[in-house]
């Protein structure tokens, strides 16, 4: 299950060691539902390996201005606290595995 990223823990997660996909995603947001089992077959793929986090972007606005989120869903990836790489839409599961095997 992927964890829930808002604005009081995001610095823990983004710097806690490991490489760091974040969902960033809405209730409303009908491609975002979509994308939702997506992102939970990857946190169960990748566990251990990558924090796979999600974050609704209306319960953690700070955060989202913060990261730039203009469009949903967006997944950004980080390695080491820093980002390295973005997509932006609903994607194939196959390219989120790419951008998260880059990361390891």
């Amino acid at each position: 299950m992927a964890q829930v990223i808002n604005d009081s823990n995001f610095s823990e997660i983004l710097n806690g060691g490991k490489p760091v996909m974040i969902d960033f995603w809405a209730t409303w947001c009908g491609p975002c539902r979509a994308m939702a089992p997506v992102v939970d077959e990857l946190a169960a793929e990748f566990e251990g390996r990558v924090v796979v986090a999600k974050c609704d972007v209306d319960e953690a606005e700070e955060f989202a201005t913060q990261c730039g989120i203009r469009n949903i869903p967006t997944f950004m990836f980080f390695k080491d606290g820093q980002l390295v790489d973005r997509l932006v839409g609903a994607n194939p599961k196959s390219a989120l595995v790419e951008k998260l095997n880059a990361l390891l």
